[in-house]
This record gives structure tokens, C-alpha cells and sequence, in this order.
């Protein structure tokens, strides 16, 4: 009889979408890479009465054990989140990880995906799917007429010894929510010559590098990337980065040899990648002291080259 289980779902960079209008017959797709840190853990256990502290964790139990006509009588307890709101995947990550949890707790054999479409995630970018199914850097085709959930087009391990640095504004989060949904709603179209320009770029580009762990090509069409899909959404999050403390800095980091610069999803976190931790850690050190009056936080964080874990302990 199990007595446990335990799930970490790892954090995500979600570099940016490929066709927002759907104007090639497929909206969205998009790229990402898992990271080792954050994470969000939760432990899963027997109990006589549901007891959930956590109200989003409640909201995905109610909705999975309805699903599959199982016993909402558990234990939840959250040992560690991501951050909500500020792009680095905790919503998806949060229903994948109770999702999973429950699935090995009552041995249902459902797939990632299976636990995905349940949770209503995927709806627009599949990265988050991807980077808990594998982790690493993965790319999602985004939804045709009758996709479920997004598929994944392609993944890589990303080199051991690369390093992103992410700029965290304390003083915001990105949109979320129905702010997201009618920013959607109201961005301009996305014309076909970009869609066609950004999909060459990153099948032609960007992914033969990271094969080829060529940093400085690779982060060229993350940063261009970046750009045209940071100035689409400029009318609604402001510029290309929601936070100007935060686009200040990725500035100043690109200045001094930093690639891939970008914001992950609708931020205000920034990012941008370097070749090792110690060229990362002697940046961030000069960066914490250019902006001590600012409200930035600077970190060095790890790919990912995993999915999510579940340990199960009898």
C-alpha cells in the first residue's frame, strides 16, 4: 500500500510564441527550457478527511478526483512553489504536479497529457507540458482545429555548463488571468511574413545550434525572437519588457556579453544565458551592485535536462 507520494515540478522559461494570429492554420507554438530552480514540491498522503491548505491545490484536487471518480480524503502538503505571476510556469506546473501525484498515489497510469487535458492547461503555449513530460529545451506546434493539448515539435538537452541569469522586479507581476486573456484579445495581428521569418529562424537557427551547442548563434535568435514578440505585446504590457528596471538591466547584461535576452512570458522576470556559472556569477555580482537602489533581484539558475519526478514510498 503506498503511503506517500512526493512530486517536484521544475520551473519554465517560456521564450516566445511563433503565430499569434493563427494565420498559417496553426495558433501559437512556442519554446522553452525547463530549470532546476525554482521548483514546486508538494507530498501527497492518506488521510480519514481532505485537508488542503493551498486553495489552488484544492481547486486541481476537486477537479481531478471528479475526473476519475477517486477520493478526495488525502493530505497535501506544499513543501515548495514557484512564484505566481511573474513567468515562470506555476499554474501549469502547480495542476501537473497534484495531477501527477494523485495519478501515481491511486496507480491510474494516466500520461502527462492525459493529466494536462483534465486541468484545462495548454490552452495556449504547450511548454509547460513539455519541460514537466522531459524537461530540457522543447518546442510545441500550438493548436490546430482539434488539438488537445499542444504537441511537442522537438527537444534538446541544453549544455550542462551554460547559466541563466533571471532579473526579478519585487514591485510586480505580469499579467494573469483576465487581464491575459483580454490582452489576447486585443493585440494586433501578427502578419504571415513574421510567422514565416521567426519559424525559419528557429528551425534553421536557433535549434541546429543548441545541437551544435553554439551559444552565441542560439542566443542571436532567442534575443530576435524576443524582440518581435515583445514588441507585439508591447501595447499591452508596455514595451517590450513589462518592467523598465528590468529592461534597463537586460540592457546592461547584453552590453557585457550576455545572449538570449529576453522576458519569459508576460514577466516582469527577465532573462538572458552565459556560457558558465562563473562568468554568470561575477556578472550578477557587478549587477547587484549597478542596481542596489532599483527593487531587482538577480539569480543564476540551471537547465533543466529532467521532468518532473514522483517518488513513491510504501
Amino acid at each position: 500500500m503506498i503511503s506517500s507520494v512526493s512530486v517536484i515540478a521544475p520551473a519554465r522559461l517560456h521564450m516566445g510564441f511563433l503565430d499569434l494570429s493563427g494565420s498559417l492554420g496553426r495558433q501559437f507554438g512556442s519554446i522553452g527550457v525547463a530549470l532546476n530552480e525554482p521548483v514546486t514540491q508538494l507530498v501527497i498522503s492518506a488521510s480519514d478527511k481532505k485537508y488542503i491548505e493551498n486553495k489552488s491545490v484544492s481547486k486541481y484536487l476537486t477537479i481531478f478526483c471528479k475526473a476519475f471518480d477517486v477520493s478526495d480524503a488525502l493530505n497535501i502538503a506544499i513543501v515548495e512553489t514557484i512564484p505566481e505571476h511573474i513567468g515562470l510556469g506555476s499554474g501549469t506546473q502547480m495542476a501537473l504536479a497534484v495531477g501527477a501525484g494523485l495519478n501515481a498515489f491511486y496507480d491510474l497510469k494516466l500520461s502527462v497529457r492525459d493529466i494536462a487535458a483534465v486541468m484545462d492547461r495548454g490552452l495556449r503555449s504547450g511548454i509547460g507540458i513539455g519541460v514537466f513530460e522531459q524537461g530540457g529545451l522543447v518546442v510545441d506546434g500550438g493548436r490546430g482545429e482539434n488539438t488537445i493539448t499542444p504537441p511537442m515539435l522537438a527537444h534538446f538537452d541544453v549544455p550542462e555548463n551554460w547559466r541563466f541569469i533571471l532579473v526579478f522586479d519585487k514591485r510586480g507581476q505580469g499579467l494573469h488571468g483576465q487581464q491575459e486573456i483580454q490582452a489576447f484579445k486585443t493585440l494586433p495581428p501578427f502578419s504571415r511574413s513574421e510567422v514565416e521569418r521567426l519559424s525559419y529562424l528557429l528551425l534553421m537557427q536557433a535549434l541546429p545550434a543548441i545541437a551544435e551547442k553554439d551559444l552565441a548563434r542560439f542566443g542571436d535568435v532567442i534575443t530576435e525572437l524576443q524582440r518581435a514578440v515583445g514588441e507585439h505585446f508591447s501595447p499591452a504590457q508596455g514595451g517590450i519588457f513589462s518592467s523598465g528596471d528590468v529592461a534597463e538591466s537586460m540592457n546592461w547584461l547584453a552590453n557585457r556579453g550576455a545572449v538570449a535576452v529576453g522576458q519569459t512570458s508576460w514577466g516582469p522576470t527577465g532573462f538572458c544565458l552565459v556560457e558558465n556559472a562563473e562568468i554568470a556569477e561575477n556578472l550578477i555580482q557587478s549587477a547587484q551592485a549597478s542596481f542596489s537602489k532599483t527593487s531587482l533581484i538577480f539569480s543564476v539558475v540551471s537547465a533543466r535536462n529532467c521532468g518532473g519526478e514522483v517518488l513513491i514510498r510504501f
